[in-house]
Protein backbone atom coordinates (compact mmCIF):
# COMPACT_ATOMS: atom_id res chain seq x y z
CA UNK A 1 0.00 0.00 0.00
CA UNK A 2 0.11 2.99 0.60
CA UNK A 3 0.43 6.13 -0.89
CA UNK A 4 -1.15 9.27 -2.04
CA UNK A 5 -0.05 11.00 -5.58
CA UNK A 6 4.04 12.92 -3.97
CA UNK A 7 1.92 16.30 -4.67
CA UNK A 8 4.38 19.86 -4.55
CA UNK A 9 5.10 20.22 -1.24
CA UNK A 10 3.14 23.17 0.45
CA UNK A 11 4.69 25.83 2.35
CA UNK A 12 4.43 24.24 5.85
CA UNK A 13 6.04 21.26 4.35
CA UNK A 14 8.93 23.28 3.02
CA UNK A 15 9.41 25.62 6.48
CA UNK A 16 9.56 21.84 8.38
CA UNK A 17 12.05 20.42 6.05
CA UNK A 18 14.43 23.86 6.28
CA UNK A 19 14.01 23.77 10.10
CA UNK A 20 15.40 20.50 10.41
CA UNK A 21 19.14 22.22 9.74
CA UNK A 22 18.71 23.95 13.07
CA UNK A 23 17.61 20.69 15.01
CA UNK A 24 21.15 18.55 15.14
CA UNK A 25 20.70 16.23 12.60
CA UNK A 26 24.02 14.56 12.98
CA UNK A 27 23.02 10.69 12.79
CA UNK A 28 27.02 10.06 14.13
CA UNK A 29 26.62 11.48 17.10
CA UNK A 30 23.51 10.13 18.21
CA UNK A 31 21.23 13.43 16.58
CA UNK A 32 21.24 15.32 20.21
CA UNK A 33 20.87 11.73 22.41
CA UNK A 34 22.89 12.29 25.85
CA UNK A 35 25.32 9.41 26.59
CA UNK A 36 22.91 6.90 27.20
CA UNK A 37 20.56 7.40 24.69
CA UNK A 38 17.84 8.52 26.60
CA UNK A 39 16.54 11.30 29.27
CA UNK A 40 18.45 9.87 31.51
CA UNK A 41 21.34 7.49 33.11
CA UNK A 42 21.27 3.77 33.27
CA UNK A 43 17.89 2.30 33.91
CA UNK A 44 16.30 5.32 34.17
CA UNK A 45 16.52 6.29 30.30
CA UNK A 46 13.95 6.83 28.29
CA UNK A 47 13.85 6.05 24.52
CA UNK A 48 10.90 7.28 22.61
CA UNK A 49 9.54 5.51 19.81
CA UNK A 50 7.81 7.85 17.10
CA UNK A 51 4.84 7.15 15.43
CA UNK A 52 4.40 9.02 11.47
CA UNK A 53 1.01 8.18 9.66
CA UNK A 54 -2.17 9.65 8.81
CA UNK A 55 -3.91 9.81 12.15
CA UNK A 56 -6.92 12.56 11.46
CA UNK A 57 -8.50 13.54 7.53
CA UNK A 58 -9.75 10.42 5.09
CA UNK A 59 -7.11 8.14 6.12
CA UNK A 60 -7.16 8.14 9.48
CA UNK A 61 -8.14 4.86 10.22
CA UNK A 62 -5.33 3.01 8.93
CA UNK A 63 -3.29 4.95 10.92
CA UNK A 64 -5.35 4.33 13.91
CA UNK A 65 -5.10 0.34 12.94
CA UNK A 66 -1.30 0.86 13.19
CA UNK A 67 -0.87 3.19 16.29
CA UNK A 68 -2.36 0.85 18.31
CA UNK A 69 -0.10 -1.86 17.20
CA UNK A 70 2.66 0.19 17.72
CA UNK A 71 1.44 1.07 21.37
CA UNK A 72 0.66 -2.12 22.62
CA UNK A 73 4.27 -3.11 21.51
CA UNK A 74 5.26 -0.68 23.61
CA UNK A 75 2.73 -1.29 26.45
CA UNK A 76 3.74 -4.50 26.85
CA UNK A 77 7.66 -3.99 26.37
CA UNK A 78 7.32 -2.13 29.47
CA UNK A 79 4.88 -4.29 31.35
CA UNK A 80 7.88 -7.04 31.40
CA UNK A 81 10.05 -4.70 33.28
CA UNK A 82 13.26 -6.25 32.20
CA UNK A 83 14.40 -3.76 29.25
CA UNK A 84 16.86 -1.91 31.45
CA UNK A 85 14.99 1.51 30.21
CA UNK A 86 11.50 2.86 29.56
CA UNK A 87 9.84 3.16 26.20
CA UNK A 88 7.04 6.23 25.12
CA UNK A 89 5.40 6.84 22.13
CA UNK A 90 5.11 10.04 20.06
CA UNK A 91 2.20 10.33 17.56
CA UNK A 92 3.54 12.14 14.61
CA UNK A 93 0.40 12.40 11.94
CA UNK A 94 0.74 13.68 8.72
CA UNK A 95 -2.68 12.94 7.22
CA UNK A 96 -1.35 10.34 4.60
CA UNK A 97 -0.32 13.50 2.95
CA UNK A 98 2.91 14.30 1.62
CA UNK A 99 2.76 17.56 1.89
CA UNK A 100 2.42 17.55 5.65
CA UNK A 101 5.10 14.88 6.09
CA UNK A 102 7.94 17.29 6.46
CA UNK A 103 6.83 19.35 9.15
CA UNK A 104 5.63 15.84 11.14
CA UNK A 105 9.14 14.74 10.80
CA UNK A 106 10.30 17.88 12.00
CA UNK A 107 7.97 17.66 15.26
CA UNK A 108 9.66 13.90 15.47
CA UNK A 109 13.29 15.07 14.85
CA UNK A 110 12.61 18.33 17.74
CA UNK A 111 12.46 15.67 20.07
CA UNK A 112 15.90 14.21 21.17
CA UNK A 113 14.56 10.95 23.07
CA UNK A 114 13.27 9.61 19.76
CA UNK A 115 15.78 6.65 18.30
CA UNK A 116 13.56 5.49 15.77
CA UNK A 117 10.33 6.14 13.35
CA UNK A 118 7.37 3.43 12.75
CA UNK A 119 6.11 4.74 9.06
CA UNK A 120 5.18 6.50 7.54
CA UNK A 121 1.94 4.80 6.24
CA UNK A 122 1.97 6.14 2.74
CA UNK A 123 4.59 5.87 0.15
CA UNK A 124 4.05 9.41 -0.70
CA UNK A 125 5.00 10.85 2.60
CA UNK A 126 7.52 8.81 3.10
CA UNK A 127 9.06 9.91 -0.38
CA UNK A 128 8.85 13.65 1.22
CA UNK A 129 10.86 12.73 3.93
CA UNK A 130 13.25 9.63 3.56
CA UNK A 131 15.80 12.01 2.90
CA UNK A 132 14.94 13.99 6.17
CA UNK A 133 14.96 11.47 8.04
CA UNK A 134 18.23 9.73 6.57
CA UNK A 135 19.90 13.03 6.45
CA UNK A 136 19.05 12.74 10.22
CA UNK A 137 20.55 9.33 11.05
CA UNK A 138 16.77 8.40 12.47
CA UNK A 139 15.84 4.65 11.26
CA UNK A 140 12.63 4.08 9.25
CA UNK A 141 10.58 1.20 9.51
CA UNK A 142 7.26 1.38 7.59
CA UNK A 143 4.93 -1.28 7.92
CA UNK A 144 2.82 -0.66 4.62
CA UNK A 145 4.49 1.83 2.75
CA UNK A 146 4.66 -0.39 -0.64
CA UNK A 147 5.85 2.03 -3.68
CA UNK A 148 9.25 0.32 -5.65
CA UNK A 149 10.89 3.30 -5.50
CA UNK A 150 11.33 3.99 -2.12
CA UNK A 151 14.42 1.41 -1.74
CA UNK A 152 15.93 3.03 -4.63
CA UNK A 153 15.81 6.66 -3.79
CA UNK A 154 19.03 6.03 -1.34
CA UNK A 155 17.37 6.66 1.44
CA UNK A 156 20.18 6.12 4.28
CA UNK A 157 17.54 4.89 7.46
CA UNK A 158 15.06 3.18 4.80
CA UNK A 159 13.39 -0.07 6.04
CA UNK A 160 10.03 -1.63 5.53
CA UNK A 161 8.99 -5.28 6.17
CA UNK A 162 6.15 -5.87 4.34
CA UNK A 163 6.30 -7.04 -0.08
CA UNK A 164 6.35 -4.02 -2.30
CA UNK A 165 4.24 -3.75 -4.82
CA UNK A 166 6.25 -5.06 -7.64
CA UNK A 167 6.13 -8.43 -5.92
CA UNK A 168 2.40 -7.54 -4.84
CA UNK A 169 1.67 -6.84 -8.59
CA UNK A 170 3.54 -9.47 -9.60
CA UNK A 171 1.96 -12.35 -8.10
CA UNK A 172 -1.62 -10.68 -8.64
CA UNK A 173 -1.05 -11.09 -11.79
CA UNK A 174 -0.23 -15.13 -11.67
CA UNK A 175 -3.38 -15.26 -10.32
CA UNK A 176 -5.03 -13.16 -12.78
CA UNK A 177 -3.87 -15.06 -15.92
CA UNK A 178 -5.11 -18.59 -14.66
CA UNK A 179 -8.55 -16.42 -14.72
CA UNK A 180 -8.78 -14.65 -17.80
CA UNK A 181 -6.96 -13.99 -20.90
CA UNK A 182 -8.56 -10.09 -20.96
CA UNK A 183 -8.12 -7.76 -18.16
CA UNK A 184 -9.06 -4.16 -17.49
CA UNK A 185 -6.86 -2.55 -15.34
CA UNK A 186 -7.89 1.43 -13.78
CA UNK A 187 -5.29 3.17 -12.24
CA UNK A 188 -5.98 5.88 -9.93
CA UNK A 189 -3.38 8.20 -10.81
CA UNK A 190 -1.58 8.09 -7.77
CA UNK A 191 1.66 7.10 -6.31
CA UNK A 192 0.47 3.90 -5.28
CA UNK A 193 -1.93 3.08 -8.31
CA UNK A 194 1.00 3.90 -10.93
CA UNK A 195 2.94 1.27 -9.09
CA UNK A 196 0.76 -1.46 -8.38
CA UNK A 197 -1.10 -1.05 -12.24
CA UNK A 198 2.53 -1.30 -13.85
CA UNK A 199 3.58 -4.51 -11.49
CA UNK A 200 -0.03 -6.00 -13.02
CA UNK A 201 0.36 -5.15 -16.25
CA UNK A 202 3.91 -6.29 -16.97
CA UNK A 203 2.99 -9.52 -15.51
CA UNK A 204 0.05 -10.02 -17.33
CA UNK A 205 1.73 -9.72 -20.99
CA UNK A 206 4.68 -11.75 -19.83
CA UNK A 207 1.43 -14.51 -19.47
CA UNK A 208 -0.05 -13.30 -22.56
CA UNK A 209 -3.08 -11.33 -21.14
CA UNK A 210 -4.60 -9.04 -23.49
CA UNK A 211 -4.93 -5.67 -21.28
CA UNK A 212 -6.92 -2.61 -21.12
CA UNK A 213 -5.55 -0.11 -19.48
CA UNK A 214 -7.64 3.29 -18.04
CA UNK A 215 -6.41 6.34 -15.69
CA UNK A 216 -9.55 7.64 -13.37
CA UNK A 217 -8.37 9.91 -11.10
CA UNK A 218 -8.80 8.97 -7.40
CA UNK A 219 -9.12 11.04 -4.23
CA UNK A 220 -12.41 12.14 -4.49
CA UNK A 221 -11.62 13.75 -8.19
CA UNK A 222 -13.84 11.46 -9.59
CA UNK A 223 -17.70 11.97 -8.43
CA UNK A 224 -19.19 9.51 -11.08
CA UNK A 225 -17.65 6.38 -11.58
CA UNK A 226 -20.50 5.28 -13.90
CA UNK A 227 -18.62 6.45 -17.29
CA UNK A 228 -15.11 3.78 -16.03
CA UNK A 229 -18.02 1.03 -15.13
CA UNK A 230 -19.41 1.23 -18.37
CA UNK A 231 -16.35 0.45 -20.06
CA UNK A 232 -15.02 -2.13 -18.14
CA UNK A 233 -18.69 -3.93 -19.00
CA UNK A 234 -18.55 -3.36 -22.70
CA UNK A 235 -14.74 -4.11 -23.28
CA UNK A 236 -15.71 -7.59 -22.82
CA UNK A 237 -12.88 -8.34 -19.82
CA UNK A 238 -13.30 -11.41 -17.87
CA UNK A 239 -11.37 -9.83 -15.10
CA UNK A 240 -10.71 -5.76 -13.99
CA UNK A 241 -8.21 -4.81 -11.35
CA UNK A 242 -8.27 -1.59 -9.62
CA UNK A 243 -5.36 0.15 -8.84
CA UNK A 244 -6.44 2.73 -6.04
CA UNK A 245 -7.60 3.06 -2.66
CA UNK A 246 -10.42 1.85 -0.90
CA UNK A 247 -13.14 4.74 -0.81
CA UNK A 248 -12.35 5.25 -4.82
CA UNK A 249 -12.52 1.66 -5.06
CA UNK A 250 -16.51 1.59 -2.99
CA UNK A 251 -17.76 3.79 -5.94
CA UNK A 252 -16.45 1.97 -8.60
CA UNK A 253 -18.08 -1.01 -6.93
CA UNK A 254 -21.46 0.67 -6.94
CA UNK A 255 -21.10 1.53 -10.36
CA UNK A 256 -19.77 -1.62 -11.61
CA UNK A 257 -22.72 -3.31 -10.21
CA UNK A 258 -25.28 -1.58 -11.66
CA UNK A 259 -23.86 -1.71 -15.11
CA UNK A 260 -24.32 -5.13 -14.69
CA UNK A 261 -20.88 -6.27 -14.63
CA UNK A 262 -20.17 -10.33 -13.92
CA UNK A 263 -16.65 -10.31 -14.34
CA UNK A 264 -13.83 -10.93 -11.70
CA UNK A 265 -13.19 -7.78 -9.80
CA UNK A 266 -9.96 -7.07 -7.42
CA UNK A 267 -8.05 -4.20 -6.35
CA UNK A 268 -4.21 -4.25 -4.26
CA UNK A 269 -4.14 -3.62 -0.58
CA UNK A 270 -5.47 0.14 -1.22
CA UNK A 271 -9.06 -1.06 -0.97
CA UNK A 272 -8.84 -3.86 1.82
CA UNK A 273 -10.00 -1.71 4.64
CA UNK A 274 -13.25 -1.26 6.49
CA UNK A 275 -13.95 2.05 4.08
CA UNK A 276 -14.48 -0.27 1.08
CA UNK A 277 -16.77 -2.90 2.70
CA UNK A 278 -18.60 -0.49 4.67
CA UNK A 279 -18.86 2.11 1.77
CA UNK A 280 -19.77 -0.62 -0.87
CA UNK A 281 -21.92 -2.43 1.12
CA UNK A 282 -23.66 -5.86 -1.13
CA UNK A 283 -21.96 -4.20 -4.61
CA UNK A 284 -18.62 -5.06 -2.46
CA UNK A 285 -19.09 -8.34 -2.14
CA UNK A 286 -17.21 -10.84 -4.27
CA UNK A 287 -14.41 -8.39 -4.84
CA UNK A 288 -10.16 -9.89 -4.11
CA UNK A 289 -7.70 -7.99 -2.55
CA UNK A 290 -4.20 -8.94 -2.35
CA UNK A 291 -1.90 -7.78 0.07
CA UNK A 292 1.29 -8.35 2.00
CA UNK A 293 -0.55 -8.30 5.14
CA UNK A 294 -1.49 -10.61 7.71
CA UNK A 295 -5.24 -10.99 8.87
CA UNK A 296 -4.40 -11.60 12.78
CA UNK A 297 -7.94 -12.46 13.59
CA UNK A 298 -7.49 -15.97 11.86
CA UNK A 299 -3.40 -16.10 11.92
CA UNK A 300 -2.84 -18.69 14.46
CA UNK A 301 0.45 -17.02 14.94
CA UNK A 302 -1.61 -13.96 15.70
CA UNK A 303 -4.31 -15.19 17.92
CA UNK A 304 -2.33 -14.10 22.10
CA UNK A 305 -1.75 -10.93 19.35
CA UNK A 306 -5.70 -10.17 18.65
CA UNK A 307 -6.44 -10.78 22.14
CA UNK A 308 -4.28 -8.66 23.62
CA UNK A 309 -5.45 -5.95 21.00
CA UNK A 310 -8.90 -6.50 21.68
CA UNK A 311 -8.87 -6.17 25.31
CA UNK A 312 -6.47 -3.06 24.67
CA UNK A 313 -8.46 -1.46 22.31
CA UNK A 314 -12.11 -2.98 22.48
CA UNK A 315 -12.05 -3.67 19.01
CA UNK A 316 -10.21 -6.56 16.62
CA UNK A 317 -6.84 -5.55 14.70
CA UNK A 318 -7.20 -4.64 11.11
CA UNK A 319 -5.25 -3.82 8.42
CA UNK A 320 -1.80 -3.34 9.01
CA UNK A 321 -2.43 -3.31 13.02
CA UNK A 322 0.22 -6.79 13.14
CA UNK A 323 2.42 -5.53 11.01
CA UNK A 324 2.80 -2.37 12.64
CA UNK A 325 3.15 -4.43 15.99
CA UNK A 326 6.07 -6.28 14.07
CA UNK A 327 7.77 -3.18 13.49
CA UNK A 328 7.67 -1.90 16.90
CA UNK A 329 9.20 -4.80 18.32
CA UNK A 330 11.86 -5.44 15.78
CA UNK A 331 12.88 -1.69 16.80
CA UNK A 332 12.60 -2.45 20.16
CA UNK A 333 14.87 -5.09 19.68
CA UNK A 334 17.48 -2.83 18.07
CA UNK A 335 17.33 -0.77 20.74
CA UNK A 336 18.58 -3.37 23.30
CA UNK A 337 21.09 -4.37 21.26
CA UNK A 338 22.57 -1.03 21.04
CA UNK A 339 22.20 -1.06 24.34
CA UNK A 340 24.07 -4.07 25.14
CA UNK A 341 26.46 -3.05 22.86
CA UNK A 342 27.47 -0.06 24.61
CA UNK A 343 24.82 3.08 24.29
CA UNK A 344 21.85 3.72 22.17
CA UNK A 345 22.45 6.64 19.84
CA UNK A 346 20.76 6.82 16.54
CA UNK A 347 23.64 5.16 14.55
CA UNK A 348 23.60 2.43 16.80
CA UNK A 349 20.26 1.56 16.33
CA UNK A 350 20.00 2.02 12.94
CA UNK A 351 23.02 -0.50 13.08
CA UNK A 352 21.39 -2.80 15.02
CA UNK A 353 18.41 -2.59 12.90
CA UNK A 354 20.19 -3.20 9.43
CA UNK A 355 21.39 -6.72 11.54
CA UNK A 356 17.97 -7.71 12.62
CA UNK A 357 17.14 -11.36 12.28
CA UNK A 358 13.50 -11.03 13.94
CA UNK A 359 10.93 -13.23 14.07
CA UNK A 360 7.73 -11.90 14.51
CA UNK A 361 3.98 -12.70 14.11
CA UNK A 362 4.21 -11.51 10.07
CA UNK A 363 7.45 -12.35 8.99
CA UNK A 364 11.13 -12.79 9.91
CA UNK A 365 12.27 -9.52 9.48
CA UNK A 366 15.56 -9.67 8.57
CA UNK A 367 16.61 -6.45 5.49
CA UNK A 368 18.51 -6.46 2.91
CA UNK A 369 21.07 -4.00 2.03
CA UNK A 370 18.42 -1.61 0.65
CA UNK A 371 16.14 -1.67 3.27
CA UNK A 372 13.70 -4.54 1.63
CA UNK A 373 12.86 -7.89 3.68
CA UNK A 374 14.31 -10.60 2.75
CA UNK A 375 12.66 -12.02 -0.56
CA UNK A 376 11.79 -15.60 0.93
CA UNK A 377 10.19 -13.89 3.50
CA UNK A 378 7.94 -11.88 1.66
CA UNK A 379 4.04 -13.20 1.79
CA UNK A 380 1.54 -12.02 -0.33
CA UNK A 381 -1.79 -13.17 0.59
CA UNK A 382 -5.44 -12.86 -1.70
CA UNK A 383 -8.57 -12.04 0.39
CA UNK A 384 -12.18 -11.71 -0.41
CA UNK A 385 -15.02 -9.64 0.57
CA UNK A 386 -18.21 -11.95 1.52
CA UNK A 387 -21.69 -11.03 3.21
CA UNK A 388 -20.10 -7.56 4.00
CA UNK A 389 -16.68 -8.96 5.31
CA UNK A 390 -12.98 -9.43 4.16
CA UNK A 391 -11.62 -12.84 4.74
CA UNK A 392 -8.26 -14.62 4.31
CA UNK A 393 -8.24 -17.11 1.33
CA UNK A 394 -4.43 -17.68 1.91
CA UNK A 395 -1.35 -17.32 0.24
CA UNK A 396 -2.46 -15.60 -3.52
CA UNK A 397 0.24 -17.90 -5.04
CA UNK A 398 -1.00 -21.28 -3.49
CA UNK A 399 -5.03 -20.14 -5.05
CA UNK A 400 -6.74 -21.43 -7.90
Amino acid sequence: MRTRSLTKLAALGFAGTLALSACGSSGSSGGGLNNDGGSGGGGDATYTIAFEGPLSGDYQQLGINEVNGVQLAIDQANAKGDLGFKLKLMKADDGGDPAKAPAAAAQVLQDKTVVGVIGPSFSGATKAVGNIYGDAGMTVITPSASNPSLSTLGFKTFHRIVPNDNVEGSQAAVWLAKKAKKVYVINDLSDYGDGVANAVQEGLKKAGVKIIKQGVAGGGATKDYGTAAAAVKNSGAAAMFYAGYDADAAQLATALKAAGYKGIRIGGNGIKSSVFTDSSKKAGDGWYMSCGCLDATVAPAAKQFTADYKAAFNTDPSTYSPEAFDAANALIEAIKAAKAGGGVTLASVNEAVNALNYTGITATIKFQEDGEIVPENQVVNLFQQKGGAITLLGNILEQK
